[in-house]
């Protein structure tokens, strides 16, 4: 292989990139791979979610800059390349009935509107393989699950020279993954590693709504080996200092028992151009040399 491969990572807002796939992209910009996280919202609207910080009247008040400057921390930890696609977090509805979204937020712009801009840096950067969620954007957030659709129809027109006139030259992705990291399975690995040192585990009452509700397990494809990257995960997490409580329970699995029990981060393979054999353990599987744009 003479060409460099690529990898993008298609997320919502600042910080969704180091909880979701973040030591996999860490493990392959060690191994050469060029990465690039496409970053969809400002994150304008979200919640201070670190005690720490709670009424601060100057974050609250200049949350789009405080949430801009985290996110290039956790870009200079993780390796990677970051470009923002420029739409305005649309907030997490929340009341019964739910309240409209607000005017202009990315979840409500027109479908050729949202996809162009990722078109566009799809063929500035083009992508061998790309990142995103599934249809449920993993869990129900709007612009979670506009990410998943602006991501899918872009997969498919930034090869169709016909879409997108004036968006650069046609470049075609060859596979799209799903983020499944956070699966049933894992959760209830952990939390058994933990009981069995004795040792509280956070995951009760999760694995407790996870039995009670009707989800369904996602299939697992494709498991990718970086548990040696777990460390750094977890410095870019802790860059959106406005989102993350340090002592919150992202933290509390010592990183001995993670790589222990699951060293690996889990995709579900959505699209491939190219012949692979399942289960992996590489986004890049069947991608050769005669198979790579040039």
């Amino acid at each position: 292989m003479t060409e460099q491969l690529r990898l993008m990572a298609v997320h919502a807002h600042p910080d969704d990139e180091s909880s979701k796939g973040a030591a996999t992209m860490a493990s392959y910009v060690a191994r050469g791979v060029d990465v690039l996280v496409a970053t969809c919202t400002g994150g304008e609207r979200g919640s201070i979610l670190n005690p720490k910080l709670q009424g601060d009247p100057w974050i609250e008040e200049n949350i789009h800059e405080v949430r801009a400057k985290e996110m290039e921390a956790a870009r200079e930890i993780l390796g990677v390349k970051q470009s923002w696609l420029g739409f305005v977090d649309s907030g997490l509805p929340e009341g019964d009935p739910l309240p409209p979204l607000p005017e202009g937020c990315f979840a409500l712009q027109p479908l050729e509107t949202a996809v162009e801009p990722l078109v566009r840096l799809i063929r500035e950067f083009r992508p061998h393989v790309m990142t995103t969620y599934d249809e449920n954007g993993g869990y129900p957030h709007p612009d979670h699950i506009m990410t998943h659709t602006i991501s899918m129809a872009a997969f498919e027109a930034a090869g169709d020279p016909d879409a997108y006139p004036g968006t650069g030259d046609p470049w075609q992705p060859l596979k799209l993954y799903y983020n499944q990291g956070i699966s049933l399975e894992r959760i209830k690995a952990l939390d058994a590693a933990m009981k069995e040192r004795g040792l509280e585990s956070p995951y009760a009452e999760w694995i407790a709504r996870w039995d009670e509700s009707d989800r369904k397990p996602r299939e697992i494809t494709t498991k990718v080996p970086c548990g040696e990257y777990f460390e750094l995960r977890d410095r870019a997490l802790l860059a959106h200092a406005t989102q993350i409580d340090p002592d919150g329970p992202w933290f509390r699995i010592p990183l001995e028992i993670q790589r222990s029990v699951w060293p690996t981060e889990d995709y579900e393979l959505a699209r491939s151009l190219v012949d692979t054999s399942l289960p992996e353990d590489d986004l890049f599987a069947g991608i050769t040399a005669d198979v790579v744009h040039v």
